[in-house]
């Protein structure tokens, strides 16, 4: 299989994947885990083209009832597409999740909290409709990846966002945030000045700001050698958790990089550590479906 990998990333490359799409098509031909399907594609949360969601679910799963995981994938808030990010679904449909996975509409055609209300009209509508693939309601996780960590954080911790879309906020059981931002003021790079310098009251984007005792539990990721986001923030996120009396469980990946801790959910790359082995056990031990860790 090692010898295919290069011939394939050169041909999907000079194809215009991206690069979570070329990991994800490099992913799909790789074996291993149990076959996840895409059981909904393209259903529409929302009236704008980019509120369009997929949903997967182990292929074996059958008739049993499973937590509903939504993933958020990152792009500095302007870029990404669901679809090349079927490596995540299908690594998680694996672990015994249902999983969904929105897109949610993007900078520069939205600012903040637009893509935030995206993600809990996402909620909602698992909430309405993941009973009917075998998804427990009751039982909801999130997941994300750099801004889409973000994203899954401030639906956690910020109660409001949850509230206005007529979901009540404790049905949010547990998180795990991989690389994310959670404490970056000032903004001074061109993506979060972007997508949050037109935001009246700046701690608000921020979800360190929102850290509460009763909040769902977090685990909260990052690699040693992260520079576009640095540890220092989910180290903070931690801290400021573990002071209000909270679950949380900080875990630094040695000399993984940004991009390492994602791409160690999938199969080509779990050898780069226990991303997606850890961040499962912590989702469904906290999703009341399993002993604790």
């Amino acid at each position: 299989m090692k010898r295919l990998l290069l011939p394939v990333t050169a041909l999907l490359a000079l194809a215009g994947c991206s690069g979570p799409g070329l990991l994800d098509a490099v992913d799909n031909l790789t074996p291993g885990d149990k076959r996840a399907v895409r059981l909904v594609s393209g259903a529409s949360y929302g009236q704008d083209r980019r509120q369009k969601l997929d949903l997967w679910r182990a292929g074996d799963a059958d008739h049993k009832v499973q937590p509903v995981l939504i993933f958020f994938y990152g792009g500095s808030w302007n870029a990404g597409n669901r679809r090349d990010y079927g490596f995540a679904a299908r690594a998680f449909a694996a672990q015994g999740f249902t999983v969904i996975v929105p897109d949610y509409r993007l900078v520069p055609q939205v600012h903040f909290p637009a893509f935030v209300e995206d993600g809990a009209a996402a909620i909602r509508w698992a909430k309405d409709h993941a009973a009917a693939y075998g998804g427990d309601p009751q039982h909801i996780l999130l997941a994300g990846h750099s801004a889409g960590a973000q994203i899954a954080m401030l639906l956690a911790l910020d109660r409001h966002y949850l509230a206005d879309a007529g979901v009540d906020p404790g049905t949010i059981r547990a998180v795990a945030g991989l690389a994310g931002p959670y404490d970056f003021l000032p903004f001074d790079v061109p993506a979060s000045i972007a997508a949050f310098g037109r935001a009246p009251d700046p701690a608000l984007t921020q979800p360190i700001h929102f850290a509460r005792r009763d909040a769902p539990a977090l685990w909260l990721a990052t690699g040693s050698a992260d520079t576009i986001v640095r540890p220092r923030n989910s180290q903070a996120l931690a801290a400021a958790q573990t002071r209000a009396g909270a679950t949380v469980l900080y875990r630094e990946y040695p000399g993984l990089n940004h991009g390492d801790i994602v791409m160690a959910l999938s199969k080509t790359f779990r050898r780069k550590g226990p991303v997606l082995k850890e961040s499962s056990a912590f989702l469904m031990a906290h999703a009341g479906l399993a002993s604790a860790p």
